[in-house]
């Protein structure tokens, strides 16, 4: 077996347009949203630079080719996510946030539910979607088995309908680009609160115009400051039978999919973090003597740091590349290193952006230099999407713990 990590031509091409494209249009965006207080202003104001994603073709990329969209692979969309995360990380995110909340309906929506809602977003790209998972409660044990904990959110049959009620926050992309809504919702919730999640955990898709549904706050971030985290309220909100996808009890087999899939790119949005930072110690090492009579670069400690630096950069990027391909080949059966990339390229990126910090020195605390707003945004990434320790490390532990665990499965590509 050959071991070959040389992108294809397409994907060198890929590669070349994501980050060109970051380069003239990604890099507006910090100083749009910079002077803007409010964190649904900061949002809407990233709006024309998504549908500048839409036009160069991002949104289709999440879409089957048999609606229209381009389907790329997962391993060929971290390629592109890296250029893109280098720049600015909030609009990827919506792109990314968009995409977890079509998931569930691309891995488990069968042909006339895939057919209601999949060209809606092929017609128009600028739709946003959102996946609503997470309780006021928190989201860690959404799984428990006694049904008097985990999800509270509740859809109670009546008739040939659904009625959804509950409260959910960080459904990001939740406001819609007008404060009324995003296009659909895959809504994570119980069709009885007397069964435990593995008889009666489901996920609904939600259309935005549907009643009931209401932006019920908007929280604010210290990082991924573009990023809409509001608070959903599904007040009886009533869909057609249909919308659930496969039957109550999938619902856990469903989010840990759609939370793989996510787990394996955000890899690449902590290695563009880290490169950002890279790029801006290196330039100041280079040209900054520090009173000195050298660039600072010519002390080995800086060296050193750097080389550091590099390491973990390239070490997060090959570990993103395994787990999207093997993610790809598995078709989303082998979910270990998806998981890991998550925990460790997170918690890399955090240390290697305190790195840079940490080279130039207390001006990298101050708005003279990037690296602060770099580090809100890192700080973020091993605590949502399921956070390290409380749901992916469980993860990890939950797997090991299973009966037949094979240790060398993911290093030897099986599922």
């Amino acid at each position: 077996m050959a071991i070959d990590f040389t992108l294809s031509e397409t994907q060198k091409a890929l590669q070349a347009g994501a980050r060109a494209f970051g380069a003239e249009v990604l890099r507006k965006v910090a100083p749009t949203i910079a002077p803007l207080p409010l964190p649904d202003q900061r949002f809407y104001a990233i709006r024309p630079y998504y549908e500048a994603m839409v036009e160069a073709g991002f949104v289709k990329a999440l879409l089957p080719a048999k609606f229209g969209g381009t389907e790329l692979s997962t391993l060929d969309f971290a390629v592109a996510a890296e250029e893109l995360a280098a720049v600015d990380i909030n609009t990827p995110s919506a792109i990314l946030a968009t995409g977890l909340g079509l998931q569930p309906l691309l891995r488990y929506g069968d042909a006339e539910q895939q057919q209601r809602f999949i060209p809606d977003f092929v017609e128009d790209g600028s739709r946003l979607a959102a996946f609503a998972f997470t309780e006021v409660t928190g989201g860690a044990n959404f799984d428990c088995p006694d049904p008097t904990a985990g999800v509270q959110t509740f859809a109670r049959r009546e008739g040939d309908e659904w009625v959804i009620t509950g409260k959910k926050h960080y459904t990001t992309n939740g406001t819609g680009w007008d404060g009324r809504g995003a296009h659909l919702y895959s809504v994570v919730c119980r069709t009885d609160p007397a069964l435990p999640p593995s008889e009666s955990l489901a996920v609904i898709l939600v259309p935005g115009d549907a009643a009931g549904i209401e932006v019920a706050g908007i929280l604010d971030t210290v990082g991924h400051r573009a990023t809409i985290s509001p608070r959903m309220h599904f007040n009886e909100v009533r869909v057609p039978v249909g919308n659930i996808l496969g039957k109550p009890g999938d619902g856990a087999e469903i989010v840990e999919t759609a939370f793989s899939w996510t787990a394996a790119l955000i890899g690449a949005a902590c290695v563009g973090v880290m490169r950002a930072a890279f790029d801006v110690a290196f330039a100041f090492a280079k040209t900054d003597k520090r009173s000195g009579v050298v660039p600072v670069i010519e002390h080995q400690n800086v060296g050193y740091m750097l080389a550091d630096l590099k390491m973990k950069i390239e070490a997060a990027r090959y570990l993103t590349w395994k787990s999207c391909h093997q993610f790809d080949i598995t078709e989303t059966r082998s979910r270990e290193l998806a998981i890991m990339t998550k925990v460790y390229c997170s918690e890399l990126c955090v240390e290697g952006v305190y790195d840079a910090m940490r080279l130039v020195g207390i001006d990298s605390y101050t708005d003279m230099f990037p690296l602060a707003g770099l580090m809100q945004d890192a700080m973020c990434f091993p605590l949502y999407d399921g956070g390290n320790m409380g749901v992916r490390r469980r993860q990890l532990h939950a797997m090991f713990r299973a009966e037949g665990y094979d240790p060398m499965a993911s290093a030897e590509a099986r599922g």
